[in-house]
């Protein structure tokens, strides 16, 4: 046994398939996933789900894999299996046959409830491709069919990672090298630009923050939000996105300087600014879209509050703007839940909640819930909306345990920023900031997760603006 071969056999790897509604990492949905451990010598353990998308599932992907509607209906959601999910990834090397659309799925899902999802990744196809030149096909289907290795269920979770993981162990025995340098390849330092030093990209850390990376003059070409500054970084010169943009900046980024910013939301706030401040040349344009969307309130026939999302017109004041529907139905979603308000009543759905057994609702919709009951947590958020419209501070965890961010809000939108230690309450050192309207998406996006006692309303004299920092002639 020699000893790449040794190394390999410490390592333990997730052999993963999944199924899905299609293509598109940002519109399909999980149907199944199917793990299968290996410890470098064996399979040890494994896990296999059907999964409620949360969407139709296509007829043709229905005859390809043979996952319809009625057998996810009652099936978990994502985040029902997450946790266990994670236990299984983390520390361990994802292996896929094309791993870019398992991984690129499974990434996303974490991402919508918050987590991110960093493991070292392995291609079945990529490795076979070496350890076995010559073949006319690479698909799993071909490789498995030429090496005699079964598939029970084709197109099916388990039946492809089981038969991955027969060929990945194949691979591993036939030539361990190989699969060892494809693994050092995946740490991102094989992919670094040409000028970047080895050294820098070992310092970037591991933390919510921007960066902003410099060409040979120290000049910023490019500005950057990550949960993960190193990893995101590393992203840029991986993948499959973007090649065009990713061949310009891979040739000329020569440094990389960061800040970092405690949370996702500074991070956000603060890479907005910045790209205002510099107009970075490889980073598009902000440009505010022509149509603009928003929530409107009203009383149905019955006396029920209902709320509408349409387009913003001069003839009625919305409760809140928006820049896209998506973005409107998101933050009325996350509304609804909190203050466990009716989808049907708010123009989300149009069956009653029990016919999918919504327990966000409390029978508002078959009018189960008195009017005087449902309307009072109705106009607690409609007054919460209102609130977020005036002058106000909210405070974020910082980026370390003795210090707290500091952002102060103006009509929804970012005027003052900045960082204190704890304890302190003189804002007067903030810096001021015009307003700008992404600031406002950013807010509304992280409206709903931020606690009251993180928020204090303020007048016009707690708040020194300077020339820079007044609500100027942008209006909704």
């Amino acid at each position: 046994m020699t000893q790449l071969h040794s190394l390999l056999l410490i390592m333990e790897f997730a052999i993963v398939d999944i199924e899905t509604t299609g293509g598109n990492v940002k519109v399909g949905g999980i149907t199944e996933i199917a793990v299968v451990i290996h410890d470098g010598h064996q399979i040890v353990h494994e896990f296999q789900t059907l999964i409620n998308p949360e969407q139709g599932i296509p007829t043709y992907i229905i005859g390809l894999t043979g996952i319809d509607n009625q057998m996810v209906r009652y099936s978990p959601r994502f985040e029902d299996i997450a946790d266990e999910l994670w236990d299984l990834l983390e520390n361990r090397v994802f292996v896929a046959h094309q791993v870019n659309f398992d991984f690129g799925f499974i990434a996303e899902a974490y991402s919508r409830i918050g987590r991110k999802l960093a493991s070292p990744k392995l291609c079945t196809v990529r490795l076979a491709r070496k350890v076995f030149p010559g073949m006319r096909s690479y698909s799993l289907g071909r490789v498995c069919e030429s090496r005699g290795i079964p598939i029970l269920a084709r197109h099916r979770a388990m039946g492809d990672a089981k038969a991955t993981a027969i060929l990945f162990d194949q691979m591993l025995h036939e030539n361990a090298e190989l699969v060892y340098t494809a693994l050092k390849k995946n740490t991102g330092e094989s992919f670094l630009p040409p000028n970047f030093p080895i050294k820098r990209f070992r310092e970037l850390p591991q933390e919510t923050g921007i960066y902003y990376m410099l060409d040979q003059r120290g000049k910023v070409i490019y500005v950057g939000k990550a949960n993960n500054i190193k990893e995101r970084f590393k992203g840029h010169f991986t993948g499959q996105g973007l090649p065009h943009l990713k061949s310009q900046l891979k040739s000329e980024v020569h440094d990389l300087q960061w800040e970092l910013s405690g949370t996702e939301m500074m991070a956000l706030l603060m890479e907005a600014v910045e790209i205002k401040r510099l107009w970075p040349k490889y980073n598009a344009a902000l440009k505010l879209p022509r149509t603009l969307w928003g929530i409107f309130g009203y009383r149905d026939g019955l006396g029920y509050q209902r709320f509408q999302i349409a387009k913003v017109t001069p003839a009625i004041q919305p409760l809140e703007t928006f820049f896209s529907r998506e973005e409107a139905q998101v933050f009325l979603k996350e509304g609804l839940e909190q203050y466990q308000l009716c989808a049907k009543l708010s123009g989300l759905r149009k069956v009653n909640c029990q016919v999918v057994k919504d327990e966000t609702c409390l029978g508002a919709c078959e009018q189960n819930e008195t009017i005087e009951s449902y309307n009072q947590r109705a106009l607690t958020f409609i007054q919460k909306v209102k609130e977020r419209k005036g002058l106000i501070q909210i405070d974020l965890q910082g980026r370390t345990a003795e210090e707290k961010a500091i952002c102060i809000f103006e009509r929804g939108m970012l005027v003052k920023y900045g960082f204190l230690a704890q304890g302190q309450e003189d804002i007067s050192s903030l810096k001021s900031v015009k307003a700008f309207a992404e600031s406002s998406s950013i807010f509304k996006q992280f409206f709903h997760k931020i606690g009251s006692d993180q928020v204090r309303v303020l007048d016009d004299s707690e708040v020194s603006f300077g020339e820079q920092g007044l609500f100027s002639s942008l209006k909704f």
